[in-house]
């Protein structure tokens, strides 16, 4: 049936508004439920067994396909695009390795909650388990790391499992749904229907919590002395920053925002404290230490933020807010267990918190008399390298302040990462990227792709490593064929810099194989500058400090090619705080000496 779509809204299935009965293809039926879903926008590369599905698409008016150079490529395009929007991330695979291309970047979305539908083809249903060409058992391979992993054998069943994987990515915890389609799915036919029938009957996620639990949570929030709002990621995927600003405002209380959650509340807002966590900021790591309250908002206390997870915040009442039951209790008991959507939570709990407050009368002033102490003895700091050499902190804070908090910044994995948290104000949500949980190496330069694609009118840094951009540069090609500007600035420090700087602290500086020979005083393999100029992008390298700004506009005003700049930076340089792992966070590894206890406001 052919079939005009309404408006879709997010975690719906769009009705039809007018039915003519209409048989199709398996192939034709997942692009025509891909239209009606209301896709714009989808990363992949073809192979023989999603082949039937890539010859009607190639005639959609609808849907925008992006020709990656490998798999992990359109499923880390799709978690950026995700990540940038808010909408769900759409990539498309063969079977074989091309379905296995794909795991690293599902099991990225699955730790960091990004709303991402995985589709691959598999062979004919005939041929499976007989260990045929290209063949691989994707939906066993991913059950772990997705919410539901698909299987589908017949054409007529193609619209149901798409529109229920779109429905489960997007709604409850986000997260990656993965629909595997044998060939002869793809090739046979059948009556095509929609809306379909999903039927759920074990996916009911809770979205409207207890009211009692949010009074008890409000009653205990008014009545702490020292009090934390701790705010994970989750603030940002249910779009509940509104909602954070306004109980923040009402309650006073200071903030901390984890790395998946830079940009949930203002970097310029008096009570944002920083990041918390192994290179979090002094103050934001010793609030939640030194808390007797700490309210978690859709953030799950994770090892780097605890440190050593019996030792972390002992005196501290826990209020947990989360969507998903699971996370509730599972590495720190709550006290107040609160499950549910925060966009709706945080409403009611700042509306309960103004009466309970108005009878608590508590005073914060010897709390923050405390926290101000720490930020004036403990600021974020760039020491000058000794080796004359760009700091790379300088690097990276330019670039936010000459760009401004409207750019979507995205990261790979390791000090360039550690440093673009720290360096960079984020005043907006969704305008810092990154992968959090799994901490993929490779993952920045595709997820600012798609974070471009999804955000056309934006500008997209990629602040990425020489190691993790050798990973997954190939991306640039398809940058440069489908005018995907992004800017990337290459923080090149020769040399897996996080590992080394473990190895500097932890294996008494004995360097076993992190060094890349990249940027000075190497051969430069490979000379980046040349590289960018064979994908066809604008490539520029800077090595001293008058060069930065210059260059970094001279990629701000490039729109019609990406723009590699390799800025060559010390070796030497260090992610300061540190906490060392497992440890308590009252040990923190600053760069002259270690923080202070908090002695008042009992």
């Amino acid at each position: 049936m052919r079939t005009e779509p309404s408006t879709p809204t997010p975690g719906t299935i769009p009705a039809a508004r007018r039915v003519v009965p209409e048989e199709l293809t398996g192939a034709e039926a997942i692009v025509r439920s891909l239209e009606l879903l209301g896709v714009t926008d989808v990363f992949g590369l073809p192979g023989g067994a999603i082949l039937p599905t890539y010859d009607p698409l190639m005639d959609s008016t609808r849907l925008r396909h992006i020709l990656v150079r490998h798999e992990q490529g359109a499923g880390h395009a799709a978690e950026g695009y995700a990540s940038a929007t808010g909408r769900v991330g759409v990539c498309i695979a063969t079977s074989g390795p091309g379905a296995t291309n794909l795991v690293t970047a599902i099991a990225d979305a699955y730790m960091d909650s990004v709303p991402l539908l995985a589709i691959t083809g598999q062979v004919f249903s005939t041929l499976m388990g007989t260990d045929a060409f290209q063949e691989a058992d994707i939906v066993g391979i991913t059950m772990p790391i997705t919410k539901h992993s698909f299987l589908v054998r017949r054409a007529e069943d193609i619209p149901g499992a798409i529109a229920a994987a779109y429905h489960i990515a997007s709604t409850g915890r986000p997260g990656p749904v993965l629909v595997d389609v044998t060939k002869d799915a793809q090739q046979g036919t059948a009556a095509f229907v929609w809306p379909p029938e999903v039927d759920l009957p074990g996916y009911r996620p809770t979205t409207r919590a207890h009211g009692k639990q949010i009074q008890a949570a409000a009653e205990m929030l008014a009545h702490a002395q020292r009090p934390v709002l701790y705010v994970g990621g989750g603030v940002v995927r249910s779009n509940a920053a509104e909602g954070l600003l306004a109980l923040a405002n009402a309650c006073g209380a200071p903030v901390v925002t984890t790395l998946m959650a830079r940009g949930a509340f203002p970097d310029s807002h008096p009570q944002h404290l920083g990041m918390p966590g192994m290179h979090g900021t002094v103050p934001a790591v010793l609030a939640l230490q030194k808390a007797d309250l700490i309210v978690s908002l859709g953030a799950r206390f994770d090892d780097r933020v605890t440190g050593k997870a019996e030792l972390f915040a002992p005196e501290a009442k826990i209020v947990h807010v989360d969507i998903d039951p699971a996370e509730i209790s599972k590495i720190r008991v709550a006290d107040v267990p609160i499950v549910g959507d925060l966009a709706d939570v945080l409403d009611e709990f700042t509306s309960l918190y103004y009466p309970a407050h108005a009878a608590a009368e508590t005073d914060l002033s010897p709390w923050w008399e405390y926290l101000n102490g720490l930020r004036a003895a403990y600021p974020l700091g760039a020491p000058d390298p000794s080796d004359g050499l760009l700091a790379p902190q300088k690097v990276i804070a330019r670039i936010g302040e000459l760009t401004g908090p409207e750019a979507v910044y995205v990261t790979g994995v390791g000090q360039h990462q550690m440093w673009a948290a720290q360096f960079i104000r984020y005043d907006r949500p969704r305008s810092f990227l990154t992968s959090g949980g799994a901490g993929t190496m490779g993952y920045g330069i595709p997820a600012a792709m798609g974070a471009q694609v999804g955000e056309p009118d934006r500008v997209v840094w990629a602040i990425d490593g020489d190691g993790c951009f050798q990973m997954t540069n190939q991306e640039l090609a398809t940058c440069v064929i489908n005018n995907i500007p992004i800017k990337v600035a290459l923080i090149n420090n020769s040399s897996l810099g996080m590992v080394k700087q473990w190895q500097t602290l932890f294996y008494n500086r004995r360097y076993s194989n992190t060094e890349l020979h990249t940027g000075a005083g190497t051969q430069m393999v490979p000379d980046f500058v040349k590289l960018a100029e064979a994908y066809g992008c604008l490539g520029m390298r800077v090595t001293r400090e008058d060069q930065v700004d210059a260059a970094i506009q001279a990629a701000l005003e490039t729109h019609d090619r990406p723009v590699v700049i390799d800025f060559v930076v010390s070796a030497d340089a260090m992610v300061w705080p540190m906490v060392p792992q497992g440890v308590s966070n009252d040990f923190i590894q600053y760069a002259r000496d270690n923080a202070p206890a908090y002695e008042g406001g009992k």
